[in-house]
């Protein structure tokens, strides 16, 4: 089977192109794709090359951001399932491209384990915030935040998710900081700081943290935070980050504590799917641009890399349907 998909066929270059689906397993579903979305973190690593080895690999498929439709499963497979929307994580099967993580095509053949049915979601494309989702609620799990004070950097899509999951999960009070005024509009914090207009320490001033989260990368951003941490404090590494270079006199001071976040826990998919369908968390306010898929497609991938105002940009799979019963909602 033959499905259109997004290829990156060279350092920054992307078509769409014709490619071989692998045969349907025993164990395996097919999906028919109808939202995926751009990652501006892995994805744009990739796009200029710098990430030299196995799966990126060009040319290859990138995104583990989809949602679609399942249309056949195979034999082992529960026959229920058929008609129903599924978040997935991406796909490896694929003839003669790599897969990073392939995500981003028409068609979707992946086993069965590595979907997550959103049968109790009422807008489906919601399930593209699965994955940050759940990096920002195993990122606010290992910072314990009840009853505490919450610093984060950045209001990304994942610092703005973190920020609204801390106040759910009984933060006592939860403070960014965000250069951008569009994102810090976005965020449901109690206190939010744009410190290229605001003297930072004055609106933190009264003010000590037990938790401070980055979100940014930004090793002078986790200087300055480190600031308005307590004694004893933690710091949580919410992004990823090639090299770590802090100024260790205050970690050494206040003896704090630092703790990595790696992407999710087990679980975590389905705990955001829960808490989007109950409307306890509102992942749609990330989705700020779409892009349909017929459109210039190197536009859409480098207005998601360079676009400070654009959160999440969901791409358009389906035509000649209405969409309008599933909206994105754009935010300005």
């Amino acid at each position: 089977m033959n499905a259109k998909a997004i290829v990156f066929t060279g350092v920054r270059q992307i078509e769409l192109c014709d490619v071989t689906l692998k045969p349907l397993s025993s164990t395996d579903v097919l999906v028919e794709t109808w939202w995926s979305s751009i990652s501006t973190g892995t994805e744009k690593m990739a796009f200029n090359g710098l990430i030299p080895s196995w799966p990126f690999i060009f040319p290859f498929i990138p995104g583990y951001e989809t949602v679609g439709k399942i249309i056949k499963a195979g034999d082992h497979v529960n026959q229920s399932l058929i008609g129903k929307f599924a978040y997935v994580a991406g796909s490896f099967g694929y003839e003669g491209v790599n897969a990073a993580f392939g995500g981003a095509s028409e068609y979707i053949v992946c086993p069965v384990e590595s979907i997550t049915v959103l049968d109790n979601m009422k807008n489906p494309q919601s399930g593209i915030a699965l994955p940050l989702g759940a990096t920002a609620l195993h990122i606010v799990d290992l910072a314990q935040v009840e009853n505490k004070k919450v610093l984060i950097l950045g209001q990304g899509a994942v610092g703005i998710l973190a920020a609204e999951l801390a106040k759910l999960m009984g933060a006592r009070l939860v403070a960014v900081t965000e250069p951008n005024k569009k994102r810090l509009r976005l965020s449901t914090a109690d206190l939010k700081v744009n410190p290229d207009t605001e003297d930072v320490a004055v609106a933190l001033a009264g003010h000590e943290f037990d938790i401070l989260i980055d979100s940014t990368g930004i090793m002078s951003a986790i200087d300055t935070g480190l600031r308005f941490l307590k004694f004893q404090g933690t710091v949580i590494l919410g992004g990823y980050y090639q090299r770590i270079n802090i100024d260790y006199s205050q970690a050494f001071q206040k003896e704090l504590s630092f703790i990595a976040a790696k992407q999710w826990a087990k679980g975590d998919l389905e705990r955001v799917r829960e808490l989007i369908a109950q409307h306890k968390l509102n992942a749609e306010r990330i989705f700020t641009h779409q892009h349909t898929v017929e459109e210039d497609i190197t536009a859409a991938y480098l207005q998601a890399f360079t676009d400070p105002d654009c959160l999440k940009m969901i791409l358009l799979w389906k035509s000649g349907i209405n969409l309008e019963a599933y909206p994105i909602t754009a935010q300005s």
